[in-house]
């Protein structure tokens, strides 16, 4: 077995750990509810909420029972995919989940290779332009981005491009596209293949679908890009500006190495390691909703059912959207560590 694989084999079995850990702290904290409140976690429609039904539920559930005996039943039912049921928007919490996320990553798929790939490129400008125009510029478009509200740049987005323009329009699709779509659902004559209405416009012939729910992805993609990108940048400037002071940079200037081969080649692979951590993190963060974001726009993904689900004091809800957000970044850090030892490879035999 290669070192590599040996590595990821090591942190594999370290995430069984990571997520058992996760899901008993998780469990743990719903037990901190009274077991008059947790009996929400069983219930499916109303008429089970009247007073004289609490009693039996908790005594259907086992809902005084010891805690361990309690998170064995829930971890059980968890390990078959059974979440429970979501009161917020009425449903299997895994269904809820399936149904909402898709419109979640359409945002994602686009705005995550904007911020890491321009984040990288203007940070690494930034650190050899050091103190020149294009350094001034970027800190101060990353000062700027860093500091403005998501909410009020969404607002300003939709009533300059939206009200005023009448370019774009909140929501995730145009209405009549929505009833098309419906429509061709009841008749079999329009599949759901993958959730993504981008996608599955395409794979049904119908390229307007995906034009119009690439049209209203437009505007959320700029505000998570305008404000996640400022981090990035920072954070990409202040380790290549330290990368270009390591020894072995003033030995590949001194072997007559060009410019572009000693920074793009050593200098920026070696200061992608702490940003290689911030963009993992921070695309687990996106793909685990964009609350704020998903509300302005009315985009009805996952952050902004999970706002739905506190608000409605949904327990199962809460519950598999920490879940699934704990298991994005379990996931992440994986990745980071894979990449991080593909990066440098001294780090493979640690």
């Amino acid at each position: 077995m290669t070192s590599l694989a040996a590595y990821i084999l090591r942190r594999l079995i370290l995430l069984i750990f990571v997520i058992l850990g996760v899901t008993v702290l998780v469990f743990a904290i719903t037990m901190l509810f009274s077991p008059d409140v947790r009996a929400i976690m069983y219930v499916r429609n109303a008429d089970q909420l009247k007073p004289e039904a609490i009693p039996l539920i908790i005594q259907k559930y086992g809902l005084n029972d010891p805690f361990y005996v309690q998170y064995g039943r829930w971890l059980t039912q968890v390990l078959q995919g059974n979440l429970g049921w979501s009161v917020s928007a009425p449903g299997p919490v895994l269904s809820v989940i399936a149904s909402r996320w898709p419109y979640t990553f359409e945002i994602v798929l686009f705005a995550a290779p904007l911020i890491v790939f321009i984040g990288i490129y203007l940070g690494v400008q930034s650190a050899i332009h050091r103190n020149g125009l294009i350094d001034h510029t970027c800190r101060v478009l990353s000062i700027v981005g860093w500091s403005l509200p998501s909410f009020w740049l969404g607002l300003l987005l939709l009533a300059v491009f939206a009200g005023e323009l009448k370019w774009f329009s909140p929501g995730a699709l145009s209405q009549n596209w929505i009833n098309f779509m419906h429509a061709g659902v009841l008749t079999g004559t329009y599949h759901r293949y993958t959730g993504i209405d981008i996608f599955d416009g395409l794979l049904n012939g119908q390229a307007g679908l995906s034009v119009d729910a690439l049209s209203h992805v437009v505007l959320p993609v700029i505000v998570i890009v305008t404000i996640d990108i400022a981090l990035l940048i920072r954070v990409m400037r202040s380790s290549m500006l330290e990368t270009l002071t390591k020894p072995y940079i003033t030995t590949a200037k001194a072997k007559g190495l060009s410019k572009s081969v000693v920074i793009y080649k050593h200098a920026r692979r070696n200061a992608l390691i702490p940003v290689a951590t911030l963009s993992g993190l921070m695309v687990a963060g996106l793909l685990g909703g964009l609350v704020i974001t998903e509300t302005v726009f009315a985009f009805g993904g996952l952050g902004n059912w999970a706002a739905q689900a506190a608000l409605q004091t949904d327990i199962p809800g809460v519950l598999g959207y920490t879940i699934l957000s704990a298991f994005l970044f379990v996931i992440a850090n994986l990745i980071v560590d894979v990449l991080y030892a593909y990066i440098d490879p001294r780090i493979r035999l640690e």
